[in-house]
């Protein structure tokens, strides 16, 4: 729960421009269209990779859903798919509006990796969704 109205949260989540400032590892976000966008991504390494996503869904004040495409790119030795799902769900509390937040990654891993690594990767997004709500608590307020 985050103490900001699913209006303000939209603000941020409807806007690729925005991820930079929330987003873990987004160092800026590049060619956006209606549909698509490009990030920017900072390695540990410090090295700039960059990783497109296109638009599955989005349905105002309640749901966005996108796409890293993999295909025919560095991240398709690793990865079959990625989709990211973040839904809002409003709340009134005594002291003022707040949001659930449920951020949701879907990753299907590639050959091996799949056998092998699917407890890493599990762990690794659960990091990057903790990080991804601290930076929208940054943001547009606090956990409730």
């Amino acid at each position: 729960m985050i103490a900001a109205s699913p209006q303000e949260l939209w603000e941020v989540l409807g806007d690729p421009h925005h991820l930079p400032r929330w987003w873990p590892r987004v160092s800026r976000v590049e060619s956006v269209e209606v549909d698509a966008f490009t990030e920017v991504l900072m390695s540990g390494k410090g090295k700039m990779v960059r990783a497109d996503f296109r638009l599955l869904d989005a349905v105002s004040l309640r749901r966005i859903v996108w796409a890293q495409q993999v295909e025919n790119t560095p991240f398709a030795r690793i990865l079959t798919s990625a989709e990211t799902e973040i839904s809002l769900s409003g709340a009134n509390l005594s002291d003022g509006p707040a949001t659930e937040v449920t951020i949701e990654l879907r990753q299907t891993l590639h050959g091996f990796l799949a056998r092998l690594g699917s407890h890493l990767v599990r762990r690794a997004a659960g990091s990057t969704i903790e990080e991804a709500l601290d930076g929208l608590e940054r943001i547009v307020g606090r956990r409730v």
